[in-house]
């Protein structure tokens, strides 16, 4: 087996883990598992760290196992929340599991060998356990005084936490107990917040099963300059491409600062040591090049969705920085080409526009429904100092709007000077 904690060690992947984990995995295939809440139908980038776990696990040669709560989903996990959350109905916990497993297949192994991935539905096992027959033989292995020293409960009881919630930390212990008895799952990983209700987890089995299990948490990641990771100015940046597109995915991973692009690059990619110090060699002689933040933007991007899409990313970047021309612009598909250039001036052609018979200094001062020049001689003195470009392409005076390319058949991009952009559409 490879050297799993090593590897986890070295990447800043490691907060707490209880005594004799490592020696645990260093006998021969251990499996492991991490739980995944369903309260939205995506995951988002804050899951890529427990799902990097389970990536880590398998590449070493163990079996993990990606628990969906459709059971724990019914309740709602109080740690690291402040208040009590709506609980959701069913049938959206059981949409919001079938999303989350197609996104969880992306990135682990499920076909080959004896360490192939499984995923697991805690309601497959609770659904036929009544209240009485749990709390007869979970509730009583696990004291009152034991659950309120947890710190996800502590935080809570001064605004109050209802039985609900409260009982949270025994069914995910019951989680472990079940799995570590019917599926030989000896380690349970997860986010630092975690902790209270893995070693509940390990409690049951020391005390139901007289047997030994183990636990590990990642840190929470923060960002550098204090705000939180994974939220854009649109809110959580999602796995899911309807609600965080590709190429908004791969600019929130290009903008992060130099510092926690070191950090980043380690914990959701899979670089090796050396070629992620290598990396950041060539970053500190050209940090204006951001190669640090392409390498990471590039493979998280890839992993997430697809080279097609990562190259429609990459292509749209370059546009927005100027380095890409006509051929390019062309080539971006109409969602990413808007998004590229979500915010600028939108303008509508006027309807009495003939572009056959329109000058170019007609058309950017009279053509469109919000004039881009307020008179032609304004539009007639930037064309003649070789200030217009359309659609990234010099313009002069005398050049004919009817012989322009409309991207998409409908838009025709007007930029003055370097950063000052409109969109005119059909």
């Amino acid at each position: 087996m490879n050297h799993l904690i090593e590897e986890l060690r070295w990447r800043g992947l490691i907060q707490d883990m209880t005594p004799g984990t490592e020696e645990m995995l260093s006998k021969g295939m251990a499996t492991g598992y991490v739980g995944f809440d369903p309260t939205a139908d995506s995951l988002h980038i804050g899951n890529l760290v427990p799902i990097m776990l389970l990536v880590h696990l398998q590449r070493a040669g163990h079996k993990p196992l990606a628990l969906v709560g459709g059971a724990t989903g019914l309740i709602g996990d109080p740690s690291g929340k402040s208040s009590e959350r709506n609980l959701l109905e069913p049938e959206v916990i059981q949409h919001n599991l079938e999303c989350q497993k197609k996104q969880l297949m992306q990135f682990l192994d499920f076909q080959n060998g004896p360490n192939k991935a499984e995923i697991v539905n805690n309601y497959d096992w609770f659904k036929g356990i009544s209240f009485l027959e749990f709390i007869r033989d979970i509730g009583k292995h696990v004291t009152v005084n034991y659950m309120l020293a947890k710190d996800s409960v502590k935080n809570r009881l001064e605004n109050g936490m209802s039985f609900t919630e409260f009982s949270y930390q025994l069914i995910q212990g019951y989680d472990f107990y079940y799995l570590f008895i019917n599926r030989n799952c000896s380690l349970q990983m997860g986010g630092s917040d975690q902790w209270g209700n893995m070693v509940t987890g390990t409690e049951i089995i020391r005390r139901k099963a007289a047997a030994e299990a183990f636990a590990l948490t990642a840190p929470l990641v923060k960002k550098a300059d204090g705000t939180k990771f994974g939220k854009s100015e649109g809110g959580n940046v999602w796995l899911d491409r309807s609600k965080t597109s590709p190429y908004k995915f791969y600019q929130y991973w290009l903008n992060v600062s130099d510092e926690d692009a070191r950090n980043f690059i380690r914990v959701f990619t899979l670089k090796s040591k050396t070629e992620i110090e290598n990396l950041e060699s060539e970053h500190a002689v050209n940090p204006h090049l951001r190669i640090l933040q392409k390498a990471l933007a590039e493979e998280v991007t890839l992993r997430v969705h697809s080279q097609a899409d990562l190259e429609q990313a990459q292509m749209a970047s370059e546009v927005l920085f100027g380095k890409a021309g006509l051929n390019q612009l062309l080539e971006l598909d109409e969602q990413t080409f808007l998004e590229v250039f979500e915010g600028i001036p939108q303008v509508k052609l006027a309807s009495e526009v003939d572009m056959g018979a329109c000058t170019i200094v007609e058309l950017l001062s009279e053509g469109s429904s919000m004039q881009i020049f307020k008179s032609k001689g304004e539009a007639r003195r930037m064309l003649e100092a070789g200030g217009v470009s359309i659609n990234k392409v010099k313009v002069q005076l005398e050049d004919k709007p009817s012989e322009f390319s409309w991207i998409k058949g409908k838009y025709l991009l007007v930029q003055l000077g370097k950063k000052n952009y409109h969109l005119i559409e059909k």
